[in-house]
């Protein structure tokens, strides 16, 4: 048994790279057709959502292995590995949903972030320094504490639903570990957003700090500093507003001739 479930857990990981770098290699191969700008990229909601599913899997997937690995013991006795690994695919695909939902939030800000980029050119480096300052200083509360201690030590939390009963549990508690991980990294996808959605650099700078935050024994640590460096970039911004690409509209180069 303990041979099998050594094997189940290695799998998993394993399986959860291989869709991460697959979906890396797409985000890539999109992300080399649209640049870092503000809005929607010309996007609908459903094809935003497609999108921003794809990304996540692609930053958020590596960081959810210490949780899977944690369920996968819970779910031990059952000796059927091949229930064990639907069980598993049914947690992963509620994780990814709950920050799908979330996608329709970033669809809302990125479509506002847009329009004042466009009409109000003068107001959007302020509104992107808030959204900084705002991502920081969460980075830094007792509310962000508590979610990552979730996501750092997930045992308690997932033997605190091992009572659900029904077809969906597997994934219900997945989609609720997924809320707590949106309680706990939405003020990073907000930098995203500021940032450009399809901003290639800054995703792989999220997900190494989603990743570290998580893993590593000085993960809060790092994750105070980057709440202070949000704030202080924050400060910047109005002065030189390329830096948020997300909320500021380059000038087409004939504009940049007259």
């Amino acid at each position: 048994m303990a041979l099998t479930l050594r094997a189940a857990r290695s799998t998993s990981l394993g399986a959860l790279v291989a869709a991460a770098l697959v979906a890396w290699a797409l985000t890539y191969a999109l992300g080399s057709d649209m640049s870092a700008e503000p809005g929607t990229m010309g996007i609908g909601l459903l094809g935003f959502l497609a999108l921003w599913a794809l990304m996540m899997t692609a930053m958020m997937l590596p960081s959810l292995a210490p949780v899977t690995d944690a369920y996968l013991r819970t779910i031990a006795r059952d000796p059927r590995p091949r229930v064990r690994a639907m069980r598993a695919t049914a947690l992963v695909a509620g994780y990814l949903l709950a920050w799908t939902a979330y996608g329709v939030v970033a669809y809302v800000l990125a479509d506002i972030g847009g329009m004042l980029a466009a009409d109000h050119p003068d107001v959007a480096p302020w509104v992107a320094a808030g959204a900084l300052v705002v991502a920081g200083t969460y980075q830094l509360t007792p509310l962000k504490d508590v979610c990552l201690r979730h996501c750092r030590s997930p045992m308690g939390f997932l033997l605190h639903f091992s009572g659900m009963r029904g077809r969906w549990k597997d994934l219900r508690v997945g989609f609720l570990h997924g809320g707590v991980c949106v309680g706990c990294c939405w003020g990073l996808m907000l930098v995203l957003i500021t940032m450009g959605v399809m901003n290639l650099v800054w995703m792989v700078a999220i997900a190494a700090v989603v990743i570290l935050e998580k893993t590593w024994r000085h993960g809060r640590r790092l994750g105070l500093a980057v709440g202070v460096g949000l704030i202080a970039l924050g400060v910047v911004v109005p002065a030189y507003p390329q830096i948020a690409p997300g909320l500021h509209q380059s000038e087409p180069m004939g504009a940049m001739d007259m």
